[in-house]
């Protein structure tokens, strides 16, 4: 398929959106995440012991900055986007995702991978995500040994911390893992 100039601008821009998206999330960057989705946006993880669902903006915020703070570490990296624009305003979006979490408080290191299943919107002339969903490829979740030795932890500085943490369980659902 032969594409236009607007379009190769477009499937550029939308893959930069979600490049900052991973980056956000993994730095705390609340501001920049700020910009990166509609009013509306829609929810939802699936992985191997939780399900979260949400709607909004401000709900988004609030999951990945109480989620992503500094009692936690976090690499989140997409591979492999197939992005198609369905119209000059919307596109959906697949991605591949590799990502490791450390949380400090369960002494705990998540390893996976899922797939993304993203649709996004121009607003104001900007890309953003309109719908984010992941099923999990796969997930191993081991203890934080004492012998693992932690140099680098940048949530520490950027993330919130516990007394400024609010509750977002209501938007978490917890169940036993499956093998």
């Amino acid at each position: 398929m032969a594409y236009t100039l607007q379009q190769l601008s477009d499937l550029e821009d939308i893959r930069t959106v979600k490049h900052r998206y991973y980056r956000g999330i993994d730095t705390a960057d609340e501001a920049l995440l700020e910009t990166l989705f509609t009013d509306d946006i829609d929810v939802e993880y699936r992985g191997g012991g939780y399900h979260v669902r949400l709607t909004g903006k401000a709900k988004m915020l609030d999951f990945l900055m109480n989620s992503f703070n500094a009692d936690s570490l976090a690499k989140h990296q997409g591979h492999m986007p197939e992005i198609t624009l369905i119209g000059d305003d919307e596109a959906e979006g697949l991605w591949y995702l590799d990502d490791v979490f450390i949380s400090l408080e369960r002494r705990d290191v998540t390893t996976g991978s899922a797939i993304y299943r993203d649709r996004y919107r121009r607003v104001d002339g900007q890309w953003k995500i309109a719908r984010t969903e992941y099923d999990r490829i796969m997930e191993v979740v081991q203890p934080l040994t004492d012998d693992m030795k932690i140099t680098v932890h940048h949530l520490a500085k950027t993330g919130r911390k516990a007394h400024e943490r609010g509750d977002v369980s209501h938007l978490i659902t917890w169940h036993d893992q499956a093998a």
